[in-house]
């Protein structure tokens, strides 16, 4: 198997934490993934499970507090904001699009309750990993899970989810989580325009990372975050202005309905847990519908 890029391998982070955050008790969790830890490789498995214990927890959160205060929290709150959006009673989905999908439990999550289908973007090596470790967890790939092999920095998105069966009729829940700062500017707006094929009713909710971050210009206390994704590796390309948000997104024909950052995750997410947390002001969400 051809050996995944750097934006790739960072897929494997977000689970680690959702896996950790899982051996929380339940009333202070930020998110709920019970699959996240099956999903990873043996010896993830194995560091996971150790953060049973609680001080070890905290030492994962801490050490993760040093190098980019509040990611942590706002990973795990994405993800929560995400599937609250996607469980919402209102959404009336044909299919959910998951762009990026790395080790994403979602597909599987769904499987549980219905054949609600789920197509997974991701880069084809990606992919073919994704594919085994489904069939490691789950003894085989769900039959409502289809896995998309393309690269997004390429085009063609509609096309390959085409050739897996979603046609534009159908009304999608397009996931983009925490991908957009590793694709170029033109990538960004060539997945938008790909993305305006889809069916009235649809929604889309996406991370992005704030444009003076990626500039440079505020760092946000996050000095070491910014010299390994921006000076070292370059993985992180683009970012969006927050105010400019609901003018790129009608530029394809969306309505931005909301963005949520710090504060929110503060006043929806991490008061109820008792935990003494916060959300980084680097990365916000957004959802908008067509």
């Amino acid at each position: 198997m051809t050996r995944p890029d750097g934006a790739a391998r960072t897929a494997l982070g977000p689970m680690i934490l959702a896996a950790v955050e899982h051996h929380e008790p339940p009333d202070r969790r930020l998110v709920d993934d019970d699959l996240a830890e099956a999903f990873l490789p043996a010896r993830a498995r194995l560091l996971v499970n150790l953060t049973r214990s609680g001080w070890l927890r905290r030492a994962a959160y801490t050490a993760a507090e040093r190098r980019a205060p509040g990611i942590w929290t706002s990973i795990a709150c994405r993800k929560r904001y995400i599937d609250e959006r996607l469980s919402d009673p209102l959404n009336e989905a044909d299919a959910v699009i998951v762009l990026g999908a790395g080790l994403d439990t979602r597909g599987c999550r769904i499987a549980r309750h219905g054949a609600l289908p789920v197509f997974e973007v991701d880069q084809p090596e990606v992919v073919d990993h994704k594919r085994a470790v489904l069939q490691r967890v789950a003894g085989e790939v769900p039959s409502s899970i289809r896995l998309v092999g393309v690269d997004l920095e390429a085009g063609n998105l509609m096309d390959a989810l085409q050739a897996h069966g979603y046609r534009p009729h159908q009304r999608a829940f397009i996931i983009w989580e925490g991908v957009t700062q590793y694709l170029s500017t033109e990538a960004v707006t060539a997945t938008l325009a790909s993305l305006s094929a889809v069916a009235p009713g649809s929604r889309i909710v996406f991370s992005y990372v704030r444009q003076d971050f990626v500039d440079g210009t505020d760092r946000y206390g996050a000095d070491a975050l910014y010299r390994q994704f921006r000076q070292r590796s370059g993985l992180w390309k683009s970012g969006l202005v927050r105010e400019d948000v609901g003018e790129v997104l009608a530029e394809h024909g969306w309505r931005l309905v909301e963005q949520v950052g710090p504060s929110y995750y503060r006043d929806t997410y991490i008061r109820p847990t008792g935990r003494d947390l916060a959300a980084s002001p680097i990365e916000w969400m957004a959802l908008a519908e067509r």
